[in-house]
């Protein structure tokens, strides 16, 4: 092992606690399958940013996975809220959407998120995506 690889390997922290926010129930609940089941995850599924916000402190999440599309609070303005409540710079922001217009992906980015999932998902390669986005974000933080 390099010494570079082994600084990387001591600065890289295991996933280990998603907060996922959703509205729709079927989404949430295959999501949280997805994730608990074959990615090993603990994961807080909220239906809504205002949910999120109030049960993020307690959970202290390492993962947001956002909905983009919500009815009450979307996933920009929930990103907005988490960030009011957590430490933004030592979470991993991912939007999930169905709208993967380049400018609609290049807006969520500018947002705060590392990457755009798209929706719908594969339920069984969903936590690896997840782990992969983790694993960069890590990377970047170590510089």
């Amino acid at each position: 092992m390099t010494a570079l690889a082994s600084i990387l390997d001591k600065l890289m922290t295991t996933l280990q606690r998603v907060l996922h926010v959703e509205d729709d129930p079927s989404i949430r609940m295959v999501t949280s399958v997805a994730l608990e089941k074959v990615g090993n995850l603990e994961v807080l599924s909220c239906e809504g940013g205002e949910q999120a916000m109030a049960k993020a402190v307690a959970f202290d999440p390492q993962v947001l996975l956002l909905d983009v599309m919500m009815p009450a609070k979307d996933g920009p303005a929930t990103l907005k809220g988490l960030g009011k409540v957590l430490d933004l710079q030592d979470r991993l922001a991912l939007f999930m959407t169905a709208k993967v217009q380049q400018k609609e992906i290049e807006e969520y980015l500018s947002l705060g998120a590392l990457a755009v999932i798209i929706n719908p998902f594969d339920p069984m390669t969903l936590a690896h995506q997840i782990e992969e986005h983790w694993v960069s974000f890590q990377q970047r933080r170590a510089g």
